[in-house]
């Protein structure tokens, strides 16, 4: 990156085990408070019918119930907002399902449950809900998933000069996964970036390092056991430093492939 980009955060929101939303998670993380897991409890985002609710997959729930909340906080209409959708696994729940079926019944296969299985599931309903026209981007970069699609919503947010709304998020594996995939609790957050507007919640700056290694995000103990649970939870270093109004820097891994040089995401954040 030949100059760092600096944009605003607008909104922000979080859904979690134990962290419905934003105020539930600034709550906890102000306070230090070790994550205490609780069961999961299906998001109900608004902008879904009852009948779309019940039919839609846990993946679409968590990552549009932070949407939403993102962009009620920023003030921005959802069919206005270019997005990005990120997940490192897409939904392990109905992978595992297709396998099993697939092996055992493949007659039986449910067509809604495979019309869910693509990775841009979630990112297709957010726009189908909104009715929104603009560009949306859904991308995977396995463990550096966070990072990866960060940088491209801000990318576009500071190329085109226009607010993003970016989303990460990953559910618990199942079945046989859950034994080879490291992800064993829900979580969401997302993001409305923008160009830096009076209305900001912090500024955000942004840096490429080439041949860097990043090195671990400072985070409080009470919250590594969450921070390893889920790759969207690498956001968790950002989220303290958001939720408790401290100016810090860290860097994010970009891959996660040892076989390629090491580059680092260089994060600022400023109140």
């Amino acid at each position: 990156m030949s100059a760092a980009l600096e944009l605003a955060i607008e909104g922000i929101g979080v859904c979690a085990s134990g962290m419905p939303d934003w105020a539930a998670a600034r709550e906890l993380l102000r306070s230090g408070s070790a994550h205490t897991a609780q069961p999961f409890e299906r998001p109900a985002p608004a902008s879904l019918t009852p009948n779309e609710r019940r039919r839609a997959p846990d993946s679409v729930l968590l990552a549009l119930a932070a949407a939403e909340q993102a962009c009620a906080m920023a003030g921005r209409a959802p069919r206005e907002l270019q997005n990005v959708f990120a997940s490192a696994y897409g939904d392990l729940a109905i992978n595992d399902y297709l396998c099993t079926v697939l092996a055992h019944t493949p007659l039986e296969l449910s067509p809604t449950k495979f019309h869910n299985s693509v990775h841009n599931a979630p990112a297709g309903y957010w726009t189908i809900a909104s009715a929104c026209m603009a560009s949306s981007t859904a991308l995977s970069a396995g463990s550096a998933t966070f990072a990866a699609g960060l940088l491209e919503a801000a990318t576009i947010a500071a190329s085109e000069a226009k607010p993003v709304l970016y989303v990460a998020f990953d559910i618990a594996a199942t079945g046989p996964l859950a034994a080879l995939i490291n992800c064993d609790a829900p979580f969401a957050v997302a993001f409305v970036l923008a160009p830096a507007t009076a209305q900001q919640i912090a500024r955000l700056r942004l840096d490429l390092q080439a041949h860097a290694a990043a090195e671990l995000a400072p985070l409080p103990p009470s919250l590594h056991a969450l921070h390893a649970r889920n790759p969207a939870a690498a956001s968790l270093p950002l989220l303290v430093a958001l939720a408790q109004g401290e100016t810090k820097g860290f860097d994010f891994a970009l891959h996660a492939d040892k076989d390629l040089p090491a580059s680092a995401l260089h994060l600022e954040i400023s109140f």
